[in-house]
This record gives C-alpha cells, sequence and structure tokens, in this order.
C-alpha cells in the first residue's frame, strides 16, 4: 500500500470543530509536506477550490495550483497530485502550466481530474457550471488537448469547446508521455470518460465491499475499452488513530456531532443534488470530507493495519489520508501504522 494525504488547505477537515490547530496558510502546508517525505509518504492531493468548503464560504483557503508549484521547489521526492477542473481552465494554457511544474519538480507533477460540482462557487468565480453530462463531455475535451499538447509537436483540436491551432508546447513534462491523469466518478458518464482517457481511479471513501466492487468494475471498463490497466486505485479515507479502541470511538462521536452552526454544510446540498452519488449520504458522513468516515479506518493501530490489508486484498493500492491535527496525527499514524506494515 502506498500512503498519500490530502494536503491542509482549508483548516482542517472536520465540519463541526472550529480550530483544528491546522492553519490555511503556506507555511503550515510546507511544514506538512516536508515531514510526510521524511516520514515516508509518497503523495499528496492538493484539492481546487476557490471557496472553502469544510469551515464555511467566507474562510480562509490556499489556491491549489500556486501551492502545488512553490511546494514542488520546496520538496525532493514527494508527489505532488493537483485537481484541475475544466469549467476554469483553459487547457492550452493549462498543459502549459502542468508541464513547467512537472519540470519543476523532477517529474513529481500528477493530476487529479475534477468535473465539478458546487454550482454557488461557479457563480461567484465565473466559472463554467452546466447540468451533469455536459460537464464530462467538456472535460473530456479537455484532456484530450492536455494530452494532445503534451505529446505531440504540433497540436491542432477543433471541439464543441476548445479550438487549438497549431499550437507548439516546450518544454514538455519530464514523465512521458504525459504526466498522470487521475480521476474519480460514479455515474456511467463518468466511469467511461475515465476508462477511455484517464490513467488512474482515485474513489471517495466506502467499505471494502463498495470498493472491491467498484475496482472490479473500472477494470473490466479498462479492459473493454483497450487500453492498459490502471496505474492505480485510490481510495480517500479518515483516520482516528488511538491506543485503545474506546478512545477511538469516543473522538468519532466528538467529531460527527453535528451543531447548530452549519455554515460548514454550505455545499451539501450543491454536492448531493448535483452529482450522481452511488451512495447516499447524511449530515453526519459529512462531517467528514470526501466521504472519509466510510472505511472505518478507526481503532488502534492493529485495527487500522488489519482494515487496510482487507482493502489491499480488495485491489487498493493507494490511500489518500486527512488527519486532524494533520501534522501530529501523520505522525502517529507513521511510527504505529506503517511501522506495522513494515514489520509483518
Amino acid at each position: 500500500m502506498k500512503y498519500g494525504f490530502w494536503l491542509p488547505i482549508f483548516g482542517g477537515w472536520l465540519r463541526n470543530v472550529d480550530d483544528e490547530q491546522m492553519p490555511p496558510t503556506f507555511d503550515y502546508a510546507k511544514d506538512v509536506i516536508q515531514a510526510a517525505e521524511k516520514w515516508g509518504y509518497s503523495t499528496t492531493l492538493i484539492a481546487e477550490l476557490y471557496l472553502n468548503d469544510i469551515k464555511g464560504p467566507e474562510q480562509d483557503v490556499l489556491e491549489a495550483w500556486t501551492t502545488a508549484a512553490a511546494l514542488a521547489a520546496a520538496t525532493e521526492k514527494i508527489e505532488i497530485m493537483t485537481a484541475v477542473r475544466p469549467g476554469y481552465h483553459n487547457p492550452a494554457v493549462c498543459a502549459k502550466m502542468a508541464a513547467n511544474i512537472d519540470q519543476i519538480s523532477g517529474g513529481r507533477f500528477t493530476l487529479n481530474v475534477v468535473s465539478a460540482w458546487w454550482a454557488e462557487e461557479a457563480r461567484q468565480y465565473g466559472g463554467h457550471f452546466a447540468e451533469h453530462d455536459e460537464r464530462y463531455e467538456r472535460t473530456e475535451e479537455f484532456v484530450q488537448v492536455l494530452k494532445g499538447l503534451w505529446t505531440e509537436e504540433t497540436f491542432n483540436f477543433q471541439g464543441r469547446y476548445y479550438n487549438v491551432e497549431n499550437a507548439k508546447l516546450s518544454p514538455k513534462p519530464v514523465q512521458r508521455p504525459n504526466p498522470i491523469l487521475y480521476a474519480g466518478g460514479e455515474s456511467e458518464r463518468g466511469k467511461q470518460l475515465i476508462s477511455e482517457h484517464c490513467d488512474a481511479y482515485v474513489m471517495h471513501g466506502g467499505t471494502v465491499e463498495e470498493i472491491r466492487v467498484k475496482i472490479a468494475d473500472m477494470k473490466k471498463r479498462r479492459a473493454d475499452a483497450g487500453h492498459a490497466p490502471f496505474s492505480s486505485f485510490g481510495m480517500a479515507a479518515y483516520v482516528i488513530c488511538r491506543d485503545t479502541e474506546e478512545e477511538a470511538q469516543a473522538e468519532l462521536a466528538r467529531i460527527t456531532d453535528v451543531k447548530g452552526d452549519l455554515s460548514g454544510y454550505a455545499g451539501f446540498k450543491d454536492f448531493t443534488s448535483k452529482s450522481q452519488l452511488e451512495q447516499q449520504i447524511t449530515l453526519q458522513d459529512y462531517s467528514v470530507s470526501n466521504r472519509g468516515l466510510r472505511p472505518t479506518l478507526i481503532g488502534t493501530p492493529e485495527q487500522i493495519q488489519a482494515k487496510i490489508r482487507e482493502y489491499e486484498a480488495a485491489g487498493l493500492d493507494l490511500l489518500l489520508l486527512q488527519f486532524s491535527p494533520q501534522l501530529e496525527e501523520m505522525e502517529r499514524f507513521a511510527r504505529q501504522v506503517m511501522q506495522i506494515e513494515q514489520t509483518v
């Protein structure tokens, strides 16, 4: 299993806890990623949102791409996976930016392609936001432009959303043929696009059986499309690691106690109504972002490691973890859970 983590750009992951002692500042993000390299984490995922989906739209949040470029120069070996939402970007310019960051990092920059779901954010920031399937149509063209510019000396494209004429991109990315394109999607249209055009599949948190079914389905879709197997299957998960199961369950109860102040739930309606989700979620599920509680990586180090082995058997090879407070709990996980794996 490879261990990655979500970069803390929102000030935390918990919608019911006001101050998680993890400020949304570049200095804190740099401290986290540099420590993570030393502890053995392989990947960080930087979400791209211009409004704070966790603590409320009026709160601070870091911008993903400028943060990624700065961290590429401040790290040595960790993969920097940054989300990209086509409705907010020109694909040719985005291809150039991505190639440049890949050069800065020495071939460590990858993308998580996200078709977006938050209509209010798009209204405020002038993003293109359409009905579900149309968002994926735009995303498909967007990815085609990215890959074309990364791989061809001179690239032309005429589509419904984008037109590129005799475009040249140099220098190319370090990674060949292209930086890894991760993507997640649960709708039929999303899965079709990912199977045809992306390189790796990432999922919100789910039970072992849910993840096993999704992986088997995507492997078949990929084979039916005539492409090489996905390079990775990843999943988001929130970790509560404690010395005893009772302590872990007490922490779970604390963070899922939905309070009267629902400012951190501003995006809940858009997330559940404008995405085609395979599992219905509740406010309690939404208390932690990305359905991170569903994998139940909650308990003692030994209990968590046993659950991780179940996910490995189901075909998962990458965990994208969230912790609170991030730095302290990442270190605990590295020393107590990742260490168990190394000695098994």
